[in-house]
């Protein structure tokens, strides 16, 4: 598994990509054994170490999965789908973040590579010259997902109520996820899912934001 983190700060959103390299066969893809892989990678010109590398040097992670399910709980536990019907046809993070993110996606997606952009929306911020394969967005709102032209597919589905993803093992090469992991309340389900249907040393890239709909984000976020 690689992580990979960049710190934005300079702008008024706090900003960083995360990312994690599928090295292990489906049946052997469990927190600890993908927590044991993880190694950090700057983003970015400045030598001096950041937060996230001091943090991350030498990790001591627990063997059994620290979290309880009260800890995903959020402030509004009413039905998603009322929260996100109203389309949002909006930027969730600054232009500085997204042109960040543009950049990481130029860096690190390849011509042709099928990809899977979960808690997907009219936007995904790859680059407009990249010539993706199989690009399937999925998300919550249907018309947001009708909107983004860089899909060639789109899939409405509410992950909190179920977080299998409906498509069959190693089918893509990258999984992209844009400021969401904060809205899931089963991140390590959806997770093991990602490194289901990744394609051996497939890569899943997370971007974070402490930007945030609070009353929708889990309680330990």
């Amino acid at each position: 598994m690689m992580l990979s983190a960049l710190d934005n700060a300079a702008t008024s959103t706090a900003f960083t990509v995360r990312s994690f390299r599928s090295v292990l066969p489906s049946s052997a893809n469990s927190e600890t054994q993908f927590q044991r892989r993880r190694h950090l990678t700057t983003l970015g010109s400045s030598a001096s170490k950041t937060v996230y590398e001091k943090v991350l040097e030498n990790p001591k992670y627990p063997s059994e999965w620290p979290f309880s399910d009260s800890d995903f709980m959020r402030q509004d536990e009413s039905d998603d789908e009322i929260f996100y019907e109203p389309s949002r046809l909006v930027y969730h993070i600054d232009d500085d973040a997204v042109s960040a993110l543009t950049k990481y996606y130029s860096e690190n997606l390849k011509d042709g590579d099928d990809v899977l952009d979960i808690c997907s929306s009219w936007v995904s911020h790859y680059p407009t010259d990249w010539k993706g394969g199989n690009v399937i967005g999925l998300g919550m709102n249907e018309y947001e997902l009708s909107q983004n032209k860089q899909l060639s597919s789109y899939v409405v589905k509410n992950l909190n109520n179920d977080p299998t993803l409906p498509f069959d093992d190693e089918s893509f090469d990258k999984v992209t996820c844009v400021v969401s992991i904060d809205y899931l309340n089963k991140p390590l389900q959806v997770v093991k899912e990602i490194g289901r249907v990744l394609r051996p040393g497939g890569v899943c890239m997370f971007s974070i934001s402490n930007r945030c709909f609070p009353t929708k984000a889990f309680r330990i976020w």
